[in-house]
């Protein structure tokens, strides 16, 4: 089998209709948190992207029966308590692989979690994760490229979980489903508010754990005995909402995009008005109808965590700006390096500057196309972006980053009218 890789041939705008699926950033930490619980739980709307099936592969290993149904649900039922080992061969084609450490701890008092790989866009230390696990009273070393974590008992505790770039969502969800079986109340102060955070709580108080406070800084947890499976349906991926959002806009395009939570993108959508970008709600539904002017405006950008720009959405935005009348002004306050799809953008003939953490986009007339390389999960999105609005035909190589945080986003994109095809390269 040869490497797949994107043909893209560009200039065509997208019309129609597009579902989102589910939050693959909440799905993992819920399936993870299913470590917890006795009995079967139910996931409704999990996507079927590589992310899903490498942390499913590692449940497997730690001892769960993981199962896709026919009808696009997912069950999972812990059937051995035996292992608490997550190796470095699951763990390394993925950084979210780390928020099976709490669950671990919490329920088998043990863990050994090999130090997780991912996406290359810059330093995301674990250090967070281990300094919440050692307030609710484990012992945690680094043995090997292992984090080793034991417990006899844990116990509540307040913990102050922010770093050198904000608040950390995996760490609030490690620290969050850890102290769900700890013994009395923790708190945990400066903790993240993005949605994906409050689905994880949502689910596990649905499991009878006691959290409060999700969505604010300062999230509560009074430790219970047990948590049970339950039912539950994962939130929509804002992330794939706004990339889709993108390519109404950079091809000028009209499409309605539905399973879309336009108030977990707020200040996403208030850079598309100011860019020029029309997005419609339909009568107070999950449907949003997102069109452009054909002259688009430059604005400033600047990532934060929520309810601030996402830093997930911003390659895509920045690919959009390429193509404003003017000069706009990207910031990256997330992860200062994560630019590394500007090269490949100055390949389609961007301008575009990169100073220290901020690039400036100097709008051009078009992109043209040309062969690219994918870098990591979003600055691929970006790259499909560009592509179909370039004049010419792109070519994308290393689409398995897209594929872990996108299902079937050249299907989907072809129902729009799309001209994207996914073929395979010789070795």
């Amino acid at each position: 089998m040869g490497l797949p890789y994107f043909r893209i041939d560009g200039g065509t705008r997208l019309r129609g209709s597009v579902r989102i699926d589910g939050a693959k950033n909440a799905a993992l930490p819920i399936m993870a948190a299913s470590l917890l619980c006795d009995g079967e739980v139910i996931l409704h709307d999990v996507p079927d992207v590589s992310d899903v099936r490498f942390l499913a592969e590692l449940l497997t290993k730690l001892g769960s029966e993981v199962e896709r149904r026919p009808d696009g649900s997912m069950r999972l039922v812990v059937r051995d308590e035996m292992s608490s080992h997550a190796e470095y061969d699951v763990v390394r084609k993925m950084r979210a692989s780390i928020c099976v450490l709490g669950p671990l701890i919490a329920k088998r008092r043990k863990a050994q979690v090999a130090l997780p790989g991912g996406c290359a866009i810059g330093d995301r230390p674990v250090d967070i994760h281990v300094r919440a696990m050692q307030r609710l009273g484990a012992d945690v070393d680094l043995v090997s490229g292992d984090i080793i974590a034991k417990a006899k008992k844990l116990r509540g505790a307040e913990m102050f979980l922010g770093g050198p770039f904000g608040s950390t969502v995996l760490g609030t969800a490690n620290a969050m489903m850890a102290a769900c079986l700890a013994e009395g109340v923790s708190v945990i102060e400066m903790a993240a508010c993005e949605p994906e955070v409050v689905d994880l709580a949502n689910f596990l108080n649905k499991c009878g754990a006691s959290i409060s406070g999700h969505g604010t800084p300062r999230i509560v947890i009074e430790g219970v005995r047990e948590l049970k499976g339950c039912e539950y349906r994962v939130i929509a991926d804002r992330i794939e909402a706004g990339t889709f959002m993108v390519a109404a806009a950079i091809t000028n395009g009209d499409v309605k995009i539905e399973n879309c939570r336009l108030d977990h993108l707020v200040a996403f959508a208030d850079r598309l008005a100011a860019i020029g970008v029309n997005v419609e709600r339909n009568n107070d539904t999950d449907v949003v109808t997102v069109s452009s002017s054909r002259r688009l405006e430059p604005v400033d950008v600047t990532t934060q965590p929520f309810p601030g720009m996402p830093t997930d959405l911003q390659a895509q935005l920045m690919t959009l700006l390429c193509l404003a009348d003017g000069n706009s002004i990207v910031t990256e306050k997330i992860f200062p390096d994560r630019f590394l799809h500007v090269a490949e953008l100055n390949r389609m003939g961007a301008h575009l500057r990169k100073e220290g953490p901020t690039v400036i986009v100097q709008g051009v007339k078009k992109l043209v196309g040309a062969p690219v390389m994918a870098s990591d999960l979003r600055a691929s999105a970006a790259l499909v972006l560009a592509g179909l609005a370039a004049r010419g035909t792109t070519i994308i190589n290393r689409i398995y980053h897209i594929d872990r945080g996108y299902c079937r986003i050249d299907e989907k994109l072809r129902e729009l009218g799309g001209d994207i095809q996914r073929l395979e390269a010789d070795d």
